[in-house]
């Protein structure tokens, strides 16, 4: 009864997360800022953040879920950012997706983009090798000289001299 068995099977070993479900030096779940949350400042997670409330300031992750109702006026600094709400500021990514309810206006840096059909993007998108690296474009430096303006255009209607 309480006798040592002589069979010799291993004990069962837990099973393994399947690799696709792996992310190296990522956390399994995403810090949420839930849809009643607003937060002023700036948000640093070195894993996911899903973002559903709203954020004023800037947001860096790895990963970055922006939800249909959501709203970030700030910059975004991530690896991989999808966009499904509102978006007002730049974008620096090395992977942007814009979702057919996005609604983004401001400029975008990316490696790859994306966009689906109905997605509203106002702005200018550009691709890099290293968004994440780039700098912001800097103004001119005080000591450079202007540029004189160009001579404005003169314009007359159809059938009439320009004087």
């Amino acid at each position: 009864m309480f006798s040592r068995s002589k069979d010799n099977t291993p004990a069962p070993q837990p099973v393994a997360a399947p690799a696709a479900f792996k992310r190296a030096g990522r956390s399994a779940a995403p810090s949420i800022i839930s849809a009643d949350m607003a937060i002023t400042g700036t948000l640093t997670s070195t894993g996911d953040i899903q973002i559903d409330g709203r954020v004023e300031g800037d947001v860096r992750s790895v990963g970055l879920v922006i939800g249909d109702k959501a709203e970030i006026h700030g910059e975004i600094l991530a690896e991989d950012v999808t966009v499904r709400g509102k978006v007002i500021g730049r974008i620096r990514a090395r992977k942007v997706l814009l979702a057919a309810t996005s609604h983004v206006e401001g400029d975008i840096l990316h490696e790859a983009f994306a966009v689906e059909s109905g997605a509203f993007f106002e702005g200018n998108c550009r691709h890099s090798d290293n968004p994440l690296g780039e700098a912001r474009p800097a103004a001119p430096a005080a000591s450079e000289p202007e540029r004189p303006a160009a001579p404005a255009a003169s314009f007359a209607p159809l059938g009439t001299a320009a004087t």
